[in-house]
């Protein structure tokens, strides 16, 4: 009986050492991004771009001789389930790395859980900015790099007096828009001629307050909207506007969520002449970018899905972070981390994607303006890239911080007069 159950011990051993090593043969990467919910219409793009950037890595050998195993959950836009798939993810699956999250409100939530667990997110979408963690690459636009330029463009190209910041009510639109009332009136805009809205995720009945936006606009001056509407709203709201006869002649609407996705499948017809800030569109002809697009179709085996601004961002996320590996040798979060700043890879408009000290990268800007076949046609562009700024210069709280996770600061929000470190270093 003995016997039996020392052979019984040693088969289980065995098989858990092939079980172990069958683990240890794959690198795991994580993919958190709502596939339900209102962000889905958003989200679920980026799913199928990481899947397709796996596939790619692996046709070309994996990454240190291993393969890369993808792992997607679905947090489901479910702010609080974002946290707890986060800590799956690291936890139970173990995975190098994460490429994941839309909202500020997902990236907040699940913040803590990495740094906690000292895992590595890669964020590929605009955000408000005023953060700088040790544990996230933000792979999206600084307002730096998207509202601020968005806003030089409807007042010195288009002659803007009058502004309407109408939000998604959650910490993106919030924040954005204290950084941008901050900007228009240090450029001396008045505050009766600022007009600020908040709707919750999902808002469908616009009408009552597309007609304040008219009235707004009917005093004389140019106005325009600036959006930080995010998800499926944006639909219902961009109908209403031409239900009351609100053209983009009359009240130009700048969006900062909606791109080439959030277009296709609707009626493009109210929305043309309308604009968005971002830092890449579909249309833009280079080379890499075309190149991009016919791996895309193939992959998915659609000539009609599109690409979009965050897709270009988790593939120059994605690509750095292989990079980094590399140069590392290995996905140990703290030797990848040390590695990954000052790396750089091309982006798809031409130009390049350098990791800054702060954790955010170098990015064009564009302004595009949306066409009839739901396209956008670039009516402007910086003519460099922009290095992302953690902190904004126009919030007397945050205008004399700066991000630098290099040696000796090592801080996401170090005072440049006091040289102390506001925040926890790692």
């Amino acid at each position: 009986m003995l016997k039996k159950m020392l052979a019984l011990l040693a088969l289980a051993l065995t098989l858990g050492g092939v079980t172990g090593a069958r683990a240890a043969d794959t690198i795991k990467v994580g993919i958190l991004h709502s596939l339900s919910g209102t962000m889905a219409i958003s989200e679920t793009t980026l799913k199928d771009a990481m899947l397709m950037l796996i596939d790619e890595q692996n046709k070309k050998g994996g990454l240190l001789g291993k393969k890369l195993e993808p792992v997607v959950v679905d947090p489901a836009s479910n702010w609080p389930l974002f946290a707890e798939k986060a800590r799956e993810l690291l936890s139970k699956d173990k995975v190098a790395v994460v490429f994941g999250c839309w909202t500020s409100v997902s990236r907040k939530s699940v913040l803590p859980v990495f740094e906690e667990l000292n895992g590595l997110l890669f964020y590929p979408v605009q955000y408000e900015g005023e953060e700088s963690s040790r544990n996230v690459i933000y792979t999206g636009a600084a307002p730096n790099q998207q509202a601020i330029p968005a806003v030089d463009y409807l007042m010195n190209d288009l002659g803007v007096q009058r502004w309407v910041l109408a939000g998604t009510d959650y910490v993106f639109p919030r924040t954005a828009n204290k950084i941008l009332e901050a900007y228009l009136t240090a450029k001396g805009v008045k505050k009766e001629d600022i007009l600020i809205n908040y709707t919750p995720f999902g808002h469908s009945d616009w009408q009552s307050i597309v007609a304040e936006i008219k009235k707004f606009g009917s005093a004389g001056k140019k106005t325009a909207v600036v959006s930080t509407l995010n998800g499926d709203a944006n639909v219902p709201f961009y109908k209403e506007l031409a239900n009351q006869g609100v053209s983009a002649a009359d009240i130009p609407v700048m969006a900062f969520s909606v791109g080439e996705e959030e277009l296709s499948g609707i009626d493009t017809k109210p929305l043309v002449g309308h604009l968005a800030a971002w830092n890449y569109f579909m249309s833009v002809d280079t080379p890499a970018n075309k190149a991009f697009i016919k791996k895309w179709h193939a992959y998915i085996k659609n000539n009609k899905r599109v690409t979009n601004d965050p897709m270009e961002a988790h593939y120059i996320g994605f690509n750095l972070w292989v990079k980094a590996v590399e140069k590392a040798k290995s996905t140990d979060v703290n030797k990848v981390l040390k590695a990954i700043v000052g790396l750089e890879t091309p982006n798809l408009t031409g130009g390049m994607a350098k990791v800054l000290p702060n954790h955010h990268i170098t990015k064009p800007v564009l302004i595009g303006e949306i066409q009839a076949d739901g396209q956008f046609q670039v009516v402007w562009e910086t003519p460099k890239v922009v290095p992302g700024d953690a902190w904004s210069d126009y919030l007397p709280g945050s205008k004399d911080l700066e991000a630098d996770w290099t040696d000796p600061i090592n801080c996401g929000n170090y005072n440049v007069k006091t040289k102390q470190c506001g925040g926890a270093a790692k």
